[in-house]
């Protein structure tokens, strides 16, 4: 969800696998969503369109060379993770980065949650109720980012995940 700690865990790991020679990219989910000519909202049909062009992109960075990208963006429908993993595979690793709505609301870096309390945003992901957020229930690793974990232990387990999984399959 919004303020969770997917762009901060995303541009540790991208140091760790320079350092590591790899060639790694990450792709901002704002950014695509502002560069493309249709403006698209965050309702379920806007979000899979959203997410596929992001995944065609993640195809066309792997054909550029790119051994690794990284993607700190919220899918939030169960059905779209489902497509965008049948587009990515064999390449595709579900990091879902956890925290409790507490933590989000104090983080709110975009204030976003306050908006939304004050009722300026009625379709915030995972806190509005009109759309809703569907925690997945095959992520490769979760990582926890709420206020009862350290984000040195939440950059650690990631780093663990990366070694295993992924440094050491290439």
């Amino acid at each position: 969800m919004s303020g969770s700690g997917k762009s901060t865990l995303a541009s540790y790991v991208e140091d760790f696998c320079k350092q590591k020679q790899y060639k790694v990219y990450i792709i901002d989910g704002d950014e695509v969503r502002n560069k493309d000519v249709e403006k698209l909202g965050f309702g379920r049909k806007d979000v899979l369109k959203n997410n596929l062009r992001i995944a065609k992109l993640c195809l066309n960075l792997r054909d550029k060379g790119f051994n690794i990208v990284l993607v700190p963006v919220i899918s939030p429908y169960e059905e779209i993770r489902n497509k965008l993993r049948s587009v990515l595979e064999p390449n595709f690793h579900l990091v879902y980065v956890k925290s409790d709505i507490d933590s989000l609301k104090k983080r709110d870096t975009k204030g976003l949650y306050a908006a939304a309390d004050n009722g300026v945003i009625n379709d915030l992901i995972g806190y509005s109720k009109i759309n809703p957020y569907d925690e997945p229930n095959d992520a490769e690793v979760v990582i926890d980012t709420s206020s009862k974990t350290s984000l040195k232990m939440s950059k650690n387990k990631l780093l663990i995940y990366i070694e295993n999984y992924i440094c050491n399959k290439k």
